[in-house]
């Protein structure tokens, strides 16, 4: 029997002065999150607002109105478009507990997306640990609930009995985590000084999510890495070798997870394994894709993230992916806009390009 999807109703908060087009534009990343992670998206609204509700973000009557609606349609999840604060979250879930409806943040959505296409143990500690690092401050309720429950017995004092308790489980769990992702990092570190040893280049994919990284690793190495045409299909880091004709040696290509706008830094933290192999690269490959309407806004993003990792000084190459997809007008355009960096134009569907990128790959590395 097929799994009941989750049925979401996605709301964002916008400035006034934000056009509907704008505000729409906001919302389809989100239902593009919501369809990776296997729900429904059944309504996308918006709320403007010069500045967020202190207490409930969105403002109290509107959650009220919005725990109504959704259970009307049959939603199951309300899905806000931005990274609440520990006590919004938990008074907006207060709110919406007697419709039989849960909220999540972004980043609570993003975290469920990362533990359903996680394979390998250490990203799974690793999303464990930012899961953690999100959850950990929304002890607060957890404190006021666990107090319910003890029948008002002892008012206030149980719930800070209970929080304090809570707190010391995760600052218990969280140390246990730290070192097991230490294990994995100290044999990474013997593994690229093995590479670094027999002289090994290193080249990492980057770029938005979905721009295509996962199927260009697989034609330049020949692997078989799975391929989805969905946001986060990646959050291992795969690697395969690359050969290079003209050196007549190999060089190794890692992919990496798709970047994000407005990533928080926890999440980016708790990604070491993939994002070492980053950091460490001779050369990054930032691959975009051109056929996307976003695209100038998807680099600065990730140009972004790679300075917030310290990464932004490696060799650069920036490779336009789906030119198949792409008209001569829209390539002319985008080529002006990119005209002072180096750039490859690729399809990897069609395999065009290759040759040109190979040699490219060779003379930047040198």
């Amino acid at each position: 029997m097929a799994e009941q999807k989750q049925k979401a109703f996605l709301i964002d908060l916008v400035s006034p002065r934000t056009s509907k087009e704008q505000a729409l534009g906001r919302l389809e990343e989100l239902e593009e999150l919501v369809n990776t992670f296997g729900g429904l998206v059944i309504v996308k609204q918006w709320q403007k607002r010069f500045s967020p509700h202190a207490k409930t973000y969105l403002g109290t009557g509107k959650v009220e109105q919005l725990g109504q609606e959704a259970k009307e349609l049959g939603a199951t999840i309300v899905i806000i478009n931005a990274q609440l604060k520990p006590r919004q979250i938990y008074e907006i879930n207060e709110e919406l507990r007697p419709h039989g409806i849960v909220a999540w943040d972004r980043v609570d959505l993003i975290l469920k997306i990362f533990a359903k296409h996680a394979k390998t143990t250490e990203a799974r500690l690793e999303i464990e640990l930012a899961s953690i690092h999100h959850m950990g401050p929304r002890i607060f309720g957890m404190g006021m609930e666990l107090s319910r429950q003890g029948g008002g017995i002892g008012g206030v004092g149980v719930g800070e009995t209970n929080t304090e308790r809570m707190k010391r489980h995760l600052k218990e769990k969280e140390r246990r985590l730290k070192e097991k992702l230490e294990q994995y990092e100290r044999g990474r570190d013997l593994q690229r000084e093995g590479r670094r040893r027999k002289n090994l280049k290193s080249v990492a994919l980057v770029g938005y999510t979905n721009a295509g990284k996962t199927s260009l690793l697989n034609a330049l190495t020949g692997s078989k890495e799975y391929v989805a045409d969905a946001l986060f299909a990646t959050l291992d880091t795969r690697i395969g070798q690359l050969f290079l004709p003209t050196k007549r040696q190999s060089a190794l290509v890692s992919d990496t997870i798709g970047f994000i706008k407005e990533l928080p830094p926890e999440l980016i933290k708790a990604f070491t394994s993939t994002l070492s192999e980053t950091i460490e690269a001779d050369l990054l490959l930032h691959v975009i894709d051109g056929a996307d309407q976003n695209v100038l806004d998807h680099i600065d993003v990730v140009d972004d993230i790679l300075n917030r990792i310290s990464a932004n000084k490696i060799p650069q190459i920036l490779v336009v992916n789906k030119i198949d997809k792409m008209s001569d007008r829209v390539k002319a355009r985008l080529a002006r806009v990119l005209e002072e960096k180096k750039v490859v134009w690729i399809s990897v569907k069609d395999h065009l390009g290759f040759d040109e990128l190979i040699a490219q790959i060779e003379n930047t590395l040198g």
